[in-house]
């Protein structure tokens, strides 16, 4: 079985499992009992983590908050951002392309009585800074955009949305998942107020994640969703995940020695896949062809389907366009919202290229999918009909 999801999971680094072995057993302090030595061990250790992380995107140790992981880091920035600066206003920006992490808590908070207003994005999913700007009222006080799309890899042009916000006084969130520790990201330099991040995205363990909150120039304040001990400054009580903590910690360290060569190296493969599925007619890509994750791949097959297709593919491990493997027939909303087609929207495959892929792989996995395709193509009865009227036409 060749792994190929690396959008939705990825494996962990051995590097990260022996960096939190000690944790579960030999040091199994409390980070936060520091009246003792295994409890200011496990302070120390958690205190390394958030400078690790902190340093991969440009960030002060004490803007760094540990959270379970993005989805909670979401909702913490875009819930306690808008309760803390309800006074000032009740508007809140973000896409129609965000993942579900952030569009359900903003109709939440439409329920609780904030305005919002979701940006289209053009063919190749992208949001520009002069929609942004354009959105922007006397009553925003939130600006929401990932900083690379989940499905289709594109990479939103932070910077210059971030010099929009700044400029008109409103503070930005991205939901940096997809883009940390694969593309550059500076939070100071790129005007980013809050980040959200997560292990389990770049070769950590699953359940721990991160919110960047930036301290000056703005000093954002956010209302707590979980109150209790006070950790974490009172932003996230609950006992520190101090193994979680510590993988995420050298997940970041490693992600940030590595970036530059393994950006070279699934851009290489990524293409090298991109270029010997499309020699098949009837292929095309989704997302951006320049501006994208290196490891990221979507294309939409003409004349198959994607159940099908998925099913065909049993030696190899990707994400189709549709959610047919939950029973649901629809295509992707953020297909959808490129002006994809249905009918290829539920013929496309994501294709996530992680730091364990070979070239090796990526030819078995062509010819696989080569294969499957021209099988299923032959038993088309659309197909059948095109071969038919391009054979007219000569």
């Amino acid at each position: 079985m060749i792994y190929m999801d690396n959008n939705a999971t990825t494996r962990v680094d051995p590097q990260v499992v022996d960096a939190m072995l000690p944790w579960f057993s030999e040091h199994y302090g409390n980070a936060a009992s520091r009246h003792h030595a295994f409890g200011r061990k496990a302070e120390a250790a958690v205190e390394e983590a958030r400078e690790q992380v902190a340093r991969l995107i440009a960030a002060g140790p004490r803007e760094i908050v540990f959270t379970s992981g993005a989805t909670e880091s979401n909702n913490l920035a875009l819930k306690g951002a808008c309760a803390m600066n309800r006074t000032r206003g009740d508007h809140i920006i973000t896409a129609v392309t965000e993942h579900h992490a952030v569009l359900d808590p903003v109709r939440r908070l439409q329920r609780q009585g904030f305005q919002a207003t979701f940006l289209p994005v053009d063919r190749f999913g992208l949001v520009s800074p002069e929609q942004v700007e354009e959105a922007i009222t006397e009553r925003t006080i939130l600006v929401s955009l990932m900083a690379a799309n989940n499905e289709v890899g594109t990479l939103h042009p932070i910077r210059a949305i971030g010099e929009v916000c700044k400029r008109r006084g409103v503070l930005f969130h991205t939901d940096a998942v997809q883009a940390v520790g694969k593309v550059p990201l500076d939070a100071e330099e790129m005007g980013i107020d809050l980040l959200s991040l997560s292990g389990h995205k770049m070769y950590g363990p699953k359940g721990i994640g991160a919110l960047y909150v930036r301290r000056r120039s703005p000093t954002v304040r956010l209302e707590p969703m979980l109150d209790g001990g006070g950790h974490e400054r009172g932003l996230r009580s609950g006992t520190l995940n101090v193994p979680g903590i510590v993988g995420l910690g050298k997940a970041c360290e490693l992600c940030q020695a590595e970036r530059e060569a393994e950006a070279t190296r699934l851009t290489n493969l990524r293409e090298r896949l991109r270029q010997g599925i499309e020699a098949l007619p009837g292929v095309s890509l989704n997302g951006h062809p320049e501006e994208r994750l290196p490891g990221n791949l979507n294309l939409s097959i003409s004349w198959v389907r994607g159940e099908a297709l998925l099913m065909g593919l049993r030696g190899v491990a990707v994400s189709s366009g549709s959610a047919c493997t939950s029973a649901n027939p629809e295509p992707s909303y953020v297909l959808r919202a490129l002006g994809v087609d249905d009918e290829l929207g539920q013929a496309s495959l994501r294709f996530g290229l992680g730091r364990f892929n070979t070239a090796e792989e990526v030819e078995q996995v062509t010819d696989e999918v080569v294969r499957v395709v021209r099988r299923l193509r032959e038993m088309s009865p659309d197909y059948q009909m095109h071969q038919a009227v391009i054979a007219q036409r000569r």
